[in-house]
């Protein structure tokens, strides 16, 4: 018997597909309240493509895939359980969170919809582009009316969507357009044709020279034809020797071509403009930041991520009655695993013999797994091991040590 294997595009669209096929006939487009339009906006000139650009978009990418998300509460367990492993069946976390960022800092806009299968029961969890969505309205609602191309066409409650936003002013379901990096992307882009003509021209010889007895403008021209032809073209006699001028030719001078380049200062200017617009510097890039820049980093960058993505994954997965009973979405990080190796092992010393943090929590802090059956969950004190239980707690006095 033959399977049918559903694609991603089935999982995401093809439930309750009736209803939908009614919102791509006759939904209206929304109308937002501030000017504007719902249609999705971007630098024409392909912002992705630049390479400081990406370099920026990828260094912050990479910190926030190692987010962990965890799910708080008990609603939901089918579902719960398979996030726990993965968002979906095509992705791990560290490659949902990584193209999630990267989608947002591209374009300001990055919508999160449910999976389903077959029996409309919900999966997982899958980010789209915004390039090709719209809002519209059917019979009180708001949908999302996406066009993935090859007459692939779909729609999907907005109330089921996860939106995340940068730079949002305008729209109240879109950030804005990245126009503000227009002149910083103009110059970047003049300079690179600059180089590149540099090196097309430092091939080849231009001359110009005073040339008598014309009286034609043909044949002058037929004269720089030959004159080319014999000394510099394909036919040449011989590419290694001399050029032959007649005597016909006066003030003959080769031209030096200097091209336009941008100097230090204004350089360092765009790489800051790009810096700036997406939150990174050289020593993020570089993979050159101490436990100083990586904190700062994180309390800027990172943290807002995780929080805006904490907020919209709650509020996509539970009803408004499951979240008032406690279920909740995190993404979280270790802040700890920015400090240098000094630090960690100083704080593992002064916490750890105190009995604040646990064994398999010092262990994190060197990248270092668990011990197994939960052998780790003990605080060592003063160099020994004591179990951290209600009992022990109590009685004030089990574990204790002179």
């Amino acid at each position: 018997r033959e399977i049918k294997v559903m694609s991603i595009f089935d999982r995401i669209f093809k439930p309750n597909r009736k209803k939908q096929e009614k919102v791509l006939d006759k939904g209206t487009k929304f109308v937002e309240t501030t000017y504007g339009n719902t249609n999705y906006a971007r630098w024409d000139g392909d912002l992705y493509r630049d390479e400081l650009i990406r370099a920026s978009i990828d260094a912050k990418a990479r910190h926030i895939s190692k987010l962990k998300v965890s799910i708080q509460g008990s609603a939901k367990k089918e579902l719960t359980s398979k996030l726990l492993d993965a968002p979906n069946e095509w992705q791990t976390w560290s490659q949902f969170l990584y193209r999630t960022s990267t989608i947002l800092d591209v374009a300001n806009t990055c919508f999160i919809v449910p999976v389903y299968d077959k029996d409309f029961n919900e999966q997982g969890i899958f980010t789209l582009l915004p390039s090709k969505t719209e809002i519209v309205e059917y019979k009180g609602d708001l949908w999302v009316r996406y066009d993935l191309g090859h007459r692939e066409k779909g729609a999907i409650e907005v109330s089921k969507c996860g939106i995340l936003t940068k730079y949002q002013f305008r729209k109240e379901f879109y950030g804005e357009d990245n126009d503000a990096l227009d002149n910083t992307m103009k110059l970047t882009y003049l300079e690179t044709q600059a180089i590149k003509n540099a090196i097309k021209e430092s091939g080849s010889y231009k001359f110009m020279a005073q040339v008598g007895n014309f009286t034609f403008a043909d044949d002058l021209a037929n004269e720089r034809r030959r004159f080319t032809n014999e000394n510099l073209g394909a036919e040449a006699v011989d590419k290694n020797g001399i050029l032959l001028f007649p005597n016909t030719y006066t003030n003959l001078q080769q031209i030096d071509y200097k091209p336009y380049t941008i100097d230090s200062n204004r350089k360092k200017q765009i790489q800051d403009n790009v810096y700036n617009y997406f939150g990174v510097n050289e020593a993020i890039l570089q993979n050159k930041a101490d436990s100083e820049m990586l904190d700062a980093f994180f309390n800027g960058a990172i943290e807002p991520f995780s929080i805006q993505l904490s907020e919209v994954l709650t509020r996509m997965i539970f009803s408004k009655r499951e979240r008032r009973q406690g279920n909740a979405v995190f993404a979280t990080a270790n802040r700890l695993q920015y400090m240098s190796v000094s630090q960690k092992v100083s704080m593992a010393k002064e916490l750890g013999d105190r009995g604040a943090i646990y064994i398999d929590e010092i262990r994190e802090l060197f990248n270092y797994p668990p011990l197994p059956n939960g052998d780790g969950q003990h605080a060592p004190l003063r160099g020994e091991y004591k179990f951290v239980d209600d009992e022990a707690n109590n009685s004030g006095e089990e574990g204790a040590t002179e």
